[in-house]
């Protein structure tokens, strides 16, 4: 539906690149004023260029390492400053290593939760007020790793589980106050990220980067690699009024990936 969020705010964190800097398009497309919050302003700058570009509205952009309560501090700022509203957080910020367990250092895991979890418990915290007077949506991207351990990516899934923990507990907050909270655990996604993770089970492996990538889609037996479209059309519809009864989910996006029932 053309212009359905015309007069909305969403916040989008990761957004400079990937599967964020898809949800930050998709949301403009449909007329949101966006808010893009990564580390690199050289890379917010080119999506911001990119996403106006098309006729949409003109993201704003926040550069800051998530991982800090200083640059959460910041997206907020901006945010309460310049709109003084918000009607959509979409946390994607983060980008946890994968490894040997035993060749990881204390820095990996440190980063990991650092950026992705602590900084979506910062800004869920900052911004809730805007979100329940708007009675508006979180949507938090996890990973698969949540629910399928793997010895190479212990860090992602630790961190991606207490995402799905916290998603989870935070929608009973949501309930009481009518902010819908759900997740997303996308797949194996075309993206610079899943890229350098697969150059690092390569190495974790012994095995080329070529083989690590086989391997994986081997693993999953999914027929492709998912794009970064497939995670932003399912974030607009959560954030829609037709996903007004989905509250405390996480949706995994992987072709078929994940090999349970949860």
């Amino acid at each position: 539906m053309a212009g359905e969020f015309a007069g909305k705010v969403v916040v989008v964190t990761g957004g400079s690149r990937g599967i964020g800097r898809a949800i930050a398009a998709a949301f403009a497309r449909e007329g949101a004023q966006t808010v893009l919050a990564a580390t690199t302003q050289k890379n917010l700058e080119a999506a911001a260029d990119a996403i106006a570009a098309t006729g949409a509205p003109r993201p704003a952009i926040v550069a800051g390492h998530l991982g800090s309560l200083q640059a959460c501090q910041a997206v907020y700022g901006l945010v309460k400053e310049t709109f003084g509203r918000c009607h959509v957080l979409v946390n994607c910020a983060g980008a946890t290593k994968a490894g040997s367990f035993l060749d990881q250092p204390d820095e990996d895991w440190i980063d990991g939760f650092a950026t992705k979890f602590f900084g979506t418990v910062r800004l869920c915290r900052l911004l809730w007020p805007m979100l329940k007077e708007a009675q508006g949506h979180v949507v938090n991207i996890a990973g698969g790793a949540a629910r399928t351990p793997d010895a190479t990516f212990l860090v992602g899934g630790a961190v991606n589980a207490a995402m799905l923990n916290f998603t989870k507990g935070l929608s009973q907050l949501g309930k009481r106050d009518g902010v819908n909270v759900n997740a997303i655990l996308p797949g194996m996604t075309e993206t610079d990220r899943v890229m350098d993770l697969i150059r690092q089970r390569a190495t974790a492996t012994g095995t080329t980067v070529e083989e690590a990538r086989k391997a994986m889609l081997e693993k999953s037996g999914t027929r492709r690699i998912g794009k970064p479209e497939d995670i932003a059309e399912l974030a607009l519809f959560l954030c829609s009024p037709r996903a007004s009864h989905i509250q405390g989910t996480n949706i995994a996006v992987d072709g078929g990936a994940t090999p349970g029932v949860y």
